[in-house]
Parts: C-alpha cells; sequence; structure tokens
C-alpha cells in the first residue's frame, strides 16, 4: 500500500518532468516514468543534441579550464541548463531548439580553478514563475522562466550580490550549485577559497524569493555564545575559511526543514591553528526553513585534515523500521560511507560507533582520537592497501607505481593522518562518491551509488609560515601512474545497489574502463568518475559518470548493463528524464569531459528518446 500511494503521487510529482535538481526538492533523483523499461532500452538512439560551445580547456581563448556538470530542469513544457560559463539556456525539450538564453557575464579571465555549474533552481508564485542561477562571481539571478529577462525587484535590479556579506578575509566566493528552494525561502551556500586559513565565510542564507532579502544566516563556524564555539579551541573560529555548502541541499517542505551538506574547514590537511572538534566542519545539519534555527546535527568527521568533505545532496528518502514507515535522511560521503538518520529528530536509523584513530605525528597538529563508523551499511569504496595490492595490470604500471612508494608510508587504516614521509591515502580528496551523489528508488528502499577508488598520494612539509604545514605529493595528489591508471589493483569503480532497510548490498557492479586496457585483453576495471544516477520505474539506472565516454543503463534488480553508448566527452553530470509534449520519455545527459580525469573539452547536451515508431 505505501509503495502504491507513493507512485501515485509520484506520478503526478515527478513523472512528467524534472524541476528540481534531484528530481524532486529532496533529491531522491527518481522518475516514475517507465516507457523505457528493461526489454526495450536497447532501442535507446540519440534524439538530439545542444551545443553551448561554453568550454575551455585552459589553452585557447581564457586562461582556465572548465567542466560541464549540469543537470537539466524541465518544467511546464520547458528545459533549463546552465553553461560552465554561466548562461541560462531554455530549450525545446523535444528539440533542443533555443527558446532564450541569459548571460550573466561571468569574469572568464578571474583565476579560477575550474569553471562550472551544476544547474539552477525553479521556483513559482501567484505572480509567475523564476529560474534561479548563480555564478562564480558570487552573484544570484533572478531570472523570468517564459522570457529569460531579469526579474527587476529581485535584489540589486535582478542581481543580488552574495559575496558582499561573507568577504571577511581575502579569498573567492562563487556558487557553482544551484540554491534550495523552501516554500519562498532560497537556501544559498557558496564555493570560497580553502588554500587560506583565513578567508570568505561559509555561512548559508536563507533569502527571499521575491525581494532578495536576506531572513537569517547560519554560522558555520559557531560564534560567541552559539552552539558549538567552544569546539573550537582559542580564537580560532576568527576569520575561519571552509566549512561552506558548495553543493546541494535538500529541501522538505512540508516539515519546513532543510539539510545541508558541510565541507571541511581550511585548510585542508592541517589543523594545529584550530584545535578541537571544529563544529559545523564535515557535518549534516538540518535546519528549519523559515527561521534558520538549527533542529539537529551530526559531525561525520572531527577536526578533517583529508579534505573529505560532504559533497553530494543528502537523499530524504522513507524506509521502513518495525514494519512502519520511518522518513529518513541519507547522507553518502567520500569515505564511503552511507549515513541514515530519523529525517525529523536525527536519531541514526543504524548504530555510529565512535572509533579510536591513529594519532597525527605533525608537529603541532592535535588530530581528534576518535571519528564516527556506521555499522551499516558497509562501506562501498576502498578505504585502505597494502603493498600486495599494487596493480598488476601492465608490468609497467606495476613497476612504475613499485617505485612511487618505496620509501612511502602505504598501509594504515582510515583516518590515518598524513605523514611527512609520502603518504598513500584512501579514499582519495574526490572520493569514494562525489557531488554526484545517489539516487533512491521507493519501490524497493534501494540506494544506488557510484563511487571510485584513485587513492590521494602527498605528504606534509613545513613552510614556516602560515599556514604553518602544507602537502605535496604528485599531479593533483592522485595515487596513479603516468597513464592515469590507478596504482592498486582493480576494480578502480563501481556502481553499487544499497537496501537501506537492511543496510546491506543487493548487488555491486563494476562501472566504467579504460579501452586500451580492454584491447590488450584486461577484464573491465572500472574507473575514475564524477558524476551521479537517476533510477525509474522502467527497472533502470542510468548513469555516465566515468571518465570512459560511455553512457550506461543497468537493470537495477540485477547489475546488469542493458544499453551502453558512447559519448563526445565524459559525461561527468548527474542524468535526468521526463516527458516531452509528444508523449516521448527522454534522458539528457551533459557531455563535458575535461575535469581532472580527461583531455577531451566540450559542452554539448546529448538527449535519447526510444525510435518514435516504437513508442
Amino acid at each position: 500500500m505505501r509503495i502504491a500511494v507513493f507512485l501515485l503521487l509520484a506520478s503526478v510529482s515527478f513523472g512528467q518532468e524534472w524541476p528540481s535538481y534531484g528530481g524532486d526538492p529532496g533529491g531522491m533523483k527518481y522518475s516514475a516514468l517507465d516507457e523505457i523499461h528493461r526489454t526495450n532500452v536497447a532501442e535507446l538512439e540519440l534524439a538530439w543534441e545542444y551545443d553551448t560551445g561554453d568550454w575551455s580547456d585552459g589553452k585557447g581563448d581564457w586562461p582556465y579550464r572548465s567542466a560541464f556538470e549540469a543537470t537539466p530542469l524541465v518544467v511546464d513544457g520547458v528545459m533549463y541548463v546552465t553553461t560552465p560559463f554561466h548562461r541560462l539556456i531554455a530549450l525545446e525539450p523535444e528539440s533542443g531548439r533555443e527558446l532564450w538564453s541569459f548571460d550573466s557575464k561571468v569574469d572568464k579571465s578571474a583565476r579560477i580553478n575550474l569553471f562550472t555549474s551544476r544547474g539552477a533552481s525553479y521556483w513559482r508564485d501567484g505572480d509567475g514563475a523564476r529560474v534561479f542561477m548563480g555564478n562564480q562571481d558570487g552573484y544570484l539571478f533572478s531570472i523570468d522562466a517564459e522570457t529569460g529577462e531579469l526579474d527587476r525587484a529581485f535584489g540589486d535590479d535582478g542581481r543580488l550580490d552574495l559575496g558582499a556579506d561573507v568577504m571577511q578575509a581575502e579569498g573567492r566566493y562563487g556558487l557553482t550549485s544551484p540554491v534550495g528552494v523552501c516554500g519562498d525561502v532560497l537556501v544559498a551556500g557558496g564555493w570560497v577559497t580553502d588554500s587560506r586559513t583565513q578567508g570568505p565565510s561559509g555561512d548559508v542564507r536563507g533569502i527571499d524569493a521575491r525581494t532578495g532579502r536576506t531572513l537569517w544566516r547560519f554560522h558555520t563556524v559557531p560564534r560567541p555564545g552559539e552552539f558549538g564555539h567552544e569546539t573550537w579551541e582559542g580564537d580560532s573560529w576568527k576569520l575561519r575559511g571552509g566549512t561552506n555548502m558548495w553543493s546541494i541541499p535538500a529541501v522538505d517542505e512540508e516539515n519546513g526543514m532543510v539539510f545541508l551538506p558541510l565541507t571541511s574547514p581550511s585548510i585542508d590537511f592541517y589543523g594545529g591553528d584550530r584545535k578541537g572538534a571544529n563544529l559545523f566542519g564535515n557535518s549534516l545539519v538540518a535546519l528549519d526553513c523559515k527561521s534558520g534555527e538549527r533542529r539537529w546535527h551530526f559531525q561525520t568527521i572531527h577536526h578533517d585534515l583529508w579534505d573529505w568533505d560532504l559533497p553530494a545532496q543528502p537523499n530524504l528518502v522513507e524506509v521502513m523500521r518495525d514494519d512502519a514507515p520511518v522518513a529518513a535522511v541519507a547522507l553518502v560521503t567520500k569515505t564511503g560511507f552511507v549515513f541514515l538518520f530519523d529525517r525529523l529528530t536525527g536519531e541514526p536509523l543504524f548504530e555510529i560507533e565512535e572509533r579510536p584513530v591513529p594519532k597525527s605525528p605533525v608537529a603541532g597538529e592535535e588530530s581528534w582520537p576518535t571519528q564516527p563508523h556506521p555499522a551499516a551499511p558497509p562501506p562501498f569504496a576502498r578505504q585502505s592497501m597494502t603493498r600486495a595490492d599494487v596493480t598488476d595490470v601492465t608490468p609497467e604500471s606495476r613497476a612504475e607505481c613499485l617505485e612511487m612508494i618505496a620509501d612511502a608510508v602505504v598501509e594504515g587504516p582510515l583516518f590515518r593522518p598524513i605523514q611527512e614521509k609520502l603518504t598513500v591515502m584512501f579514499p582519495g580528496t574526490n572520493g569514494g562518491p562525489n557531488w554526484g551523489g545517489a539516487a533512491f528508488d521507493p519501490e524497493t528502499d534501494t540506494l544506488y551509488v557510484n563511487s571510485m577508488d584513485v587513492g590521494a598520494f602527498m605528504r606534509m612539509i613545513e613552510t614556516g609560515g602560515d599556514p604553518a604545514w602544507r602537502t605535496r605529493g604528485t599531479k593533483w595528489g592522485r595515487f596513479w601512474d603516468s597513464n592515469q591508471y590507478p596504482c592498486q589493483k582493480p576494480p578502480w569503480g563501481h556502481l553499487t545497489a544499497i537496501d537501506l532497510n537492511s543496510g546491506t548490498f543487493r548487488w555491486r557492479a563494476v562501472l566504467g574502463e579504460y579501452d586500451e586496457l580492454t584491447e590488450r585483453g584486461v577484464p573491465k576495471t572500472g574507473a575514475a568518475n564524477l558524476g551521479g544516477s537517476v533510477v525509474t520505474a522502467g527497472g533502470l539506472v542510468f548513469i555516465a559518470a566515468t571518465n570512459d565516454s560511455r553512457f550506461r543503463a543497468f537493470d537495477k534488480e540485477t547489475g546488469e548493463v542493458l544499453w551502453e553508448t558512447r559519448l563526445p566527452a565524459s559525461g561527468h553530470a548527474s542524468p535526468m528524464t521526463y516527458r516531452g509534449k509528444n508523449g516521448r520519455q527522454y534522458v539528457a545527459i551533459a557531455s563535458g569531459g575535461g575535469n581532472k580525469y580527461n583531455k577531451t573539452y566540450l559542452a554539448k547536451l546529448m538527449v535519447y528518446a526510444l525510435p518514435a515508431e516504437k513508442e
């Protein structure tokens, strides 16, 4: 009965459109559409594509690189997609015909490591509909959903300078992810400089959707007299950078709650100048949407020394406990853990144990003595390795990796601090999973999460300045060889189906491959991946994400690949699906490549459907 009622509601709420980044405000990434299903998905073909033209490999007209990580929205018969250079484009979702575009005029010459936008947010009231888009210059724009014109009643003539109130110290502030929408309140985090101990504030704000007026501000680093302030020794809280929300919040409009995935305090790998547990770093924080008051929180890492931010939108789900449904929130972390909580109270639905972890040997550092480990589900990403695990995919790769670790610290458990000697760290700084997060199937209470096993390889060096210690390592700090093959034995990437009722795996599938290794007869290895998945009532999990330029559909019950196509560039984004006005179901993915794992850079939207005569 519970499933039948849900699916009836879902067919109305989620079936036809894709109105939020995660399908619904709570980020389930589920669609009730089933025109594309197990027995016909192999017939999918390209329906249309749209080339935004907005990309840079850092070698052409613009000096810094880009990544096309956007998930489009489809609402009221219009598709809205954002580009890496923060243009908002409205398209006809059946054909890809451009209806209008809005250019935020981001400063493309700014020194930004990676230009990207993961999407926009849609809001409607009696006066019409608006699309909200942020950019990496720190502005939030309110755009008329019908015309593409600015809503002049919002902020300063349609534009709100979110950076103005957070520049407490030198650095940059911008928006790379869509804001949350909870009734008439926009919930905005931001991307901030985290390479200095002091920097722009990571505070999260509630903003009036009509006017742009700030309604509340949540101090992610608590100030004197506020809850959690005592977790920052002395004055270490002052002007502290990081501890921000660069990812996507999840919204429970019925209960008036928003769930924030917060990041590590700056700097990422040394905390000798911020002794203490450092709330609300690496915490899931539940706030009241209207007031910004904290309902509850859980800190997944105390005093982070590994750059293991909470990168993914939490999933608001419903699970069974004692034969009764429980409203819950599932959180996937870079470390490969899933934490599951009662959504209203924050009570863990699987036991969480504080376990002793190794002490940091770095001078001046005081690492936290314990870290939380959930009893279930089991970790879905690699958390350690030994020298016996060194790769053997090719003799050359094995020899190169063995040479790399000749004098390195290799063996050691999760939460082992980085040493002065080169240190292997699992997961790496990109996870595990990353901002692509997970998808939830309400028919089976199954969470689908993709992850990679690409470790980090770094050491701590004393600077004699501020900060006192920094890290040095391989390019990007990755534990891989000169071909970017990870240095441990495969698999290197997985898609895992997790039963959230029992806390057990339903199945695991190797995700991705390296063509040149496959051609040499090496079994599919899995691959580095950034992006997420969508699960449908048609029995399918759609995912690109991998750096092998593939887009795949898995059987959600068995993990078997039922369809696979090659993209013009790797799809480091989360797909979405919708029904067009012509009745056809479409599946869309951003094909951009680039990022840290590819040499091909593009910004094309690829949209697939069954042949018209098969519908």
